[in-house]
């Protein structure tokens, strides 16, 4: 009986070993805890994930508004500067502990730096379970300046019709506000270079640069000397009646040209003295369509170029090309203005602001000086594909107070529609150059 009861209690004990049916249940129960540990930490993480981010987009608005004015603060101003733009713009209700740090650097590889590093955390509703009661975050924004050069080209219009309206009162004004703007955001000496080049039916390259052989003087020639004979007064009509010519005295020359040989007039292939049609034309105006002001090169003589600019009269008809193609000229390291050598340690952003009040009426081989032509309108399309090529940034301005309709030309020379600028009325001047300033001073920044 016992020997009986022993075989039964080993066969039963067999049985429940191989019996798999409850397995299941206990598998189950032994995973269930970190499988809601898992769940839970991804709604954990994620919490923190959107308070980080928060954090994020008001540490990259804090710091662009703080490096307006890092150079001149303390570093506790800094720091207290820094707190109040980022509490105005970070709310995350779970966000606990929230610590911000300001650094200003003077200079560095990618020249003036603030940065701003972010530090805070959240309450964990799961983790808390494994030991994890919260979950810290970190981010950082910087702001760079110093490591863009700005070169600005300012191409105005100094035509007859400028005189009207008040457009070159105004004009003067906002050109001398602009340049105080941009000297403003420069750190360093030639942080921001601005040439000026008023035009009208020509440019004046300055007659001081008389003897430079990038100029070319045969039509001045033909209308300034004396010929052997009295009566003629060319060098056309005294040589070709076998008359001797003696050329006049170049230091007498009024410094304007008027454009290139097509199509070196809308390109900056520099002149070169076995080309003559690569070179600068000197021209006699006469009393009927003077010369404009003298241009003035790249510089950072900020009250030179404000003198410049209230030098400006107007007089003249419209060649808006001339004036947009010497301010590409000025913003090039060849003749003939020679802009000043880039180092290489810096990015340059170069920029050309472009205003005129009136429609193209002539140029070296069209229009009359009264009625619109469209064949000067197609060299300046040309030419500001040409600009816009090389990389420079063109900024337009049509001062419309008569009238006229949007000049196409001049808005599709703009790089961008929001880079065009159509206005009625010269008090609108002002603004439209404010608002330029304020786009070409967002280039200095690199993040």
């Amino acid at each position: 009986m016992l020997q009986s009861t022993w075989r039964n209690l080993r066969t039963r004990a067999k049985l429940f070993r191989g019996d798999e049916r409850g397995n299941f249940v206990m598998i189950f129960a032994l995973a269930l805890l970190p499988i809601i540990g898992f769940i839970g930490a991804a709604v954990d993480y994620t919490r923190a994930n959107s308070a980080r981010s928060a954090m994020q987009a008001a540490l990259d608005s804090a710091v662009l508004m703080l490096a307006k004015d890092a150079a001149t603060l303390t570093p506790a101003q800094l720091s207290s500067k820094a707190t109040a733009y980022f509490n105005a713009m970070y709310s995350h209700a779970e966000a606990k502990n929230v610590t911000i740090t300001a650094t200003y650097s003077a200079s560095g590889p990618n020249g003036s730096t603030v940065k701003l590093d972010g530090a805070g955390s959240i309450d964990t509703d799961f983790m808390k379970v494994v030991g994890f009661p919260q979950l810290p975050f970190t981010t950082s924004a910087t702001s760079a300046w110093g490591n863009t050069r700005l070169r600005v080209a300012l191409a105005l219009d100094n035509t007859g019709s400028m005189a009207s309206n008040n457009k070159m009162t105004a004009l003067k004004s906002a050109a001398k506000n602009l340049i105080d703007q941009l000297k403003a955001t420069a750190q360093n000496t030639g942080d921001v270079y601005i040439s000026i080049v008023p035009f009208a039916k020509w440019v004046n390259v300055g007659s001081s640069n008389y003897n430079q052989n990038w100029l070319r003087w045969d039509q001045w020639d033909d209308q300034n000397g004396s010929c052997s004979n009295w009566r003629y007064s060319t060098k056309s009509s005294c040589t070709s009646r076998g008359y001797s010519w003696t050329p006049g005295n170049h230091s007498s020359w009024s410094g304007c040209v008027t454009d290139r040989d097509q199509n070196y007039d809308v390109n900056s292939t520099a002149p070169v003295g076995s080309n003559l049609s690569t070179q600068f034309i000197t021209v006699d105006p006469d009393s009927s369509d003077p010369c404009p002001v003298s241009l003035m090169p790249l510089s950072y003589d900020w009250t030179g170029l404000k003198n410049k600019i209230d030098d400006m009269q107007p007089t003249g008809g419209t060649n808006q090309p001339i004036g947009l193609v010497w301010a590409w000229h000025s913003l090039l390291q060849t003749a003939p203005l020679n802009a000043p050598s880039e180092d290489a340690n810096y990015a340059y952003k170069k920029v050309i602001i472009h205003l005129s009040d009136g429609l193209n009426t002539e140029d070296r081989w069209y229009g009359n000086g009264y009625d619109p032509s469209p064949q000067v309108d197609s060299r300046q399309s040309l030419l500001c594909s040409n600009i816009k090529n090389t990389g420079v940034t063109i900024y337009t301005i049509q001062v419309n107070t008569t009238g006229d309709p949007t000049q196409a030309v001049m808005k599709n020379c703009a790089s961008g529609d929001d880079k065009f600028f159509m206005l009625t009325s010269s008090t609108q001047i002002l603004t439209a150059f404010n608002s330029i300033a304020t786009s070409i001073s967002k280039l200095r920044l690199a993040k």
